[in-house]
């Protein structure tokens, strides 16, 4: 574990798309650092979620849905937004790029909306998951990579609107991560080949990578932080 034990004791955290992949991650790291977690999402999840974690249903689209997953929960002092879906090839089809948008964007913003009150009275903080799509177009992922680039300046935004709140909105920008998302690309060397090439560490990032440096963000050392979109790619934005 790279941070102090307990760094997070007494803390209630929320982490939106928890039940697999780097949400599942960051909501484990939180509860190993003492914090009290509660992750949204469909379905069972993966199987990757410890067992301090407390899994509850909710769909970011709806605001039904996520009213009652946060009915009783009356402080929160973190919030991760990591719910997102992307469909490679389908996005250039209005319905789809729409639904992307949906969960990846609008998802965000109606977790950060409906949360807001809950961080104000323990000046919390937001970290939401941006991706290096954020920066770059994606010929096959009009959606996701929209959405994520409107994830970078809703993140801004936010920082701006929510500072008189005492409350912080920072993000990740994961790029290459190892996750069953990116797989495909993993296990096709003609398409990963050119992508190390270009990474200057050399390899494919991991969840726990991603996650340490989200953990950053919510710490005391990052209190002057607010606004910023954080690189978690290897450097491959920079080469």
């Amino acid at each position: 574990m790279t941070y102090q034990a307990e760094l997070f004791k007494g803390k209630r955290a929320l982490v939106a798309g928890a039940t697999q992949g780097i949400g599942a991650v960051i909501a484990n790291h939180l509860a190993a650092l003492g914090a009290e977690v509660t992750a949204l999402g469909l379905g069972a999840g993966d199987g990757t979620l410890d067992a301090a974690v407390e899994v509850r249903q909710a769909d970011v689209t709806s605001v039904e849905s996520l009213e009652g997953a946060l009915a009783d929960i009356d402080r929160l002092d973190i919030v991760f937004n990591c719910a997102g879906i992307i469909q490679r090839g389908a996005e250039h089809d209005l319905e789809v790029f729409q639904k992307v948008l949906n969960v990846n964007l609008t998802g965000t913003m109606r977790v950060c909306t409906m949360t807001r009150e809950r961080l104000k009275a323990s000046r919390g903080c937001i970290v939401n998951t941006a991706s290096m799509l954020s920066f770059f177009g994606g010929g096959l992922v009009p959606g996701y990579a929209a959405s994520k680039g409107g994830v970078a300046q809703l993140t801004k935004s936010l920082a701006i609107s929510y500072a008189a709140d005492g409350i912080r909105v920072n993000a990740v920008a994961p790029g290459w991560i190892a996750t069953p998302l990116t797989k495909p690309l993993q296990d096709d060397p003609s398409r990963a080949g050119p992508i190390l090439a270009r990474t200057p560490l050399g390899r494919w990032g991991t969840p726990d990578d991603v996650a340490r440096a989200a953990m950053f963000l919510c710490t005391p050392a990052a209190s002057f932080m607010t606004g910023v979109i954080l690189p978690v790619d290897g450097g491959y934005m920079v080469a």
